[in-house]
């Protein structure tokens, strides 16, 4: 009976391409379990493809999961997830992490003049900034954002949920925003590939148009600066305020515990450069590699800058943050060495616990990379891409292709995607159309960050939820919200300029 169900998807799966990303979605809000859903959508999408097929399904369903580890780059993230646990262990232990607090602390008291709303404020305003400078790559952002402002952020009471949403919706926007970054070489690729003869510059032209990370970012500063929270993210603020709960009543931190709870090394003076060293390298490490990596693609009669510039752009976004980590436990171990914190038996100990700590977290970045890879097979993007396609105009245009890029982005879980999918149909839609070209490539690129950053499939979410140690359901819950209204700001641009002309 099911392999006949499923007869006539031989050519087309149609509307059921959409089920394996909407049910692990809805599944992973409703139950919960996140590991439990994302499995639930990955097999339900094989299930799919082999029509109806139980064993044939399930037995696709394991193989996808080893295919993941086919592409190097997703290899390659998992690996950065892992051994960020490492990187983030040793920082704290070797009383990098307090050293900093200690100094914030001092700074807050006196600019704060004891006064506990400043305070608060600053301490937000603080991570806000953190989350745009650290521009090079969205983990690296989310992790230094989570890692330095965790403790500072449950001492003044202020929910972890609070901090996963000011990481997450500064991380990805800044990111999109100065695309220096794995981001950026994607899309100029892309464009390239578009019959674009200059894809930097029309990058560049279409961020005026790029509305929804402008939005995101503006509305973080207006909720730090007025206290504005609302929906969950209200109850979650009102909990750690009156009951001081860090988490929820049944909720869990995506982190392990004795990533949260480690005590400074016996004997250690707290110093801040034991910390703003190993991340000023991971930082800096981030765009030397992109260039290197992207160096033979960059034109041999080009200057140097414009050839630094190309070279960025055509660089391993994956290696670049896999380096960048290796680099810095490199680094600082031959820092704790040198002021003898560690030995070498001890420091080896340290990352082994560290990156055990964080392969919850490994797994499920490979059970994401497994549902964006079910996704693919469906062609669930260009299905939606494709019902919507006939019926577009001029005006309506821009915020059409916006609504159809959240709503891939948000399914999928893929910024990366999104723009693969998308860019390819709206810009020879564009210009059949006579639409502003920019204005769409500026839409595509806000949708896929709209989707990156508040899906509880996308890796982004994740990171941010692991980066805060906040229960990643709750997350969701508490951000999802902002992002609608962000969203639906964003989209009330582009019928505005498309109506009238603009």
């Amino acid at each position: 009976m099911a392999p006949l169900l499923f007869h006539f998807l031989m050519d087309h799966y149609g509307i059921l391409s959409l089920l394996p990303p909407l049910v692990a979605i809805v599944l992973a809000i409703w139950t919960r379990q996140v590991y439990l859903s994302l499995l639930m959508g990955i097999w339900l999408g094989w299930l799919v493809i082999n029509k109806g097929n139980p064993l044939t399904g399930t037995f696709d369903t394991v193989q996808g999961l080893v295919n993941v580890f086919q592409d190097p780059g997703n290899t390659r993230t998992i690996m950065f997830c892992a051994l960020v646990g490492a990187l983030i262990l040793f920082i704290q232990k070797s009383g990098g992490v307090e050293g900093y607090i200690l100094r914030v602390n001092r700074w807050l008291e006196k600019l704060a003049s004891q006064d506990p709303r400043r305070e608060r404020i600053w301490v937000q305003l603080l991570a806000w900034l953190t989350g745009m400078i650290v521009f090079v790559e969205t983990s690296i952002s989310l992790l230094t954002v989570g890692t330095l402002y965790r403790p500072l952020f449950d001492r003044l009471g202020i929910s972890r949920e609070k901090l996963a949403y000011i990481a997450d919706s500064t991380s990805a926007p800044t990111s999109i925003i100065i695309p220096f970054n794995g981001w950026g070489a994607f899309i100029m690729g892309l464009l390239a590939a578009n019959e674009f003869a200059h894809p930097f510059s029309v990058l560049f032209q279409s961020m005026v148009y790029n509305f929804y990370p402008f939005l995101a970012l503006a509305l973080v500063l207006v909720v730090i600066l007025t206290g504005w929270d609302f929906g969950p993210m209200k109850k979650a603020e009102k909990r750690v305020r009156e009951t001081g709960a860090i988490l929820a009543e049944g909720s869990e931190a995506m982190i392990a515990e004795d990533l949260i709870e480690v005590k400074v090394q016996e004997g250690v003076t707290p110093r801040a450069f034991n910390m703003v060293i190993p991340i000023a390298v991971m930082v800096l490490l981030m765009p030397l590699v992109l260039a290197y990596t992207g160096w033979g693609e960059a034109p041999a009669d080009a200057g140097f800058l414009d050839k630094l510039l190309v070279a960025i752009g055509k660089g391993s976004g994956s290696t670049a943050v896999l380096m960048a980590v290796l680099g810095s436990i490199l680094v600082s171990m031959v820092l704790y060495r040198a002021q003898g914190i560690f030995k070498i038996p001890e420091m080896i100990d340290i990352t082994l616990k560290g990156i055990s700590s964080l392969m919850p977290l490994a797994l499920l970045m490979m059970l994401a990379f497994a549902i964006s890879g079910v996704c693919k097979e469906l062609h669930t993007g260009q299905y939606v891409a494709e019902i919507t396609r006939d019926w577009l105009s001029p005006a309506m245009a821009p915020l059409l292709v916006f609504l159809v890029s959240c709503f891939i982005a948000f399914s999928t879980g893929t910024s990366w995607g999104t723009f693969a999918i998308m860019i390819g149909i709206a810009i020879p839609m564009a210009r059949e159309l006579d639409a502003n070209v920019f204005m769409v490539i500026g839409a595509v690129m806000g949708g896929g960050v709209f989707g990156d950053h508040c899906s509880p499939i996308s890796d982004t979410t994740i990171l941010a939820s692991m980066a805060s140690a906040t229960d990643h359901i709750d997350h969701v819950r508490t951000q999802l919200p902002y992002a609608l209204l962000t969203g639906g700001l964003a989209a009330l641009g582009y019928l505005g300029m498309g109506l009238f002309g603009l």
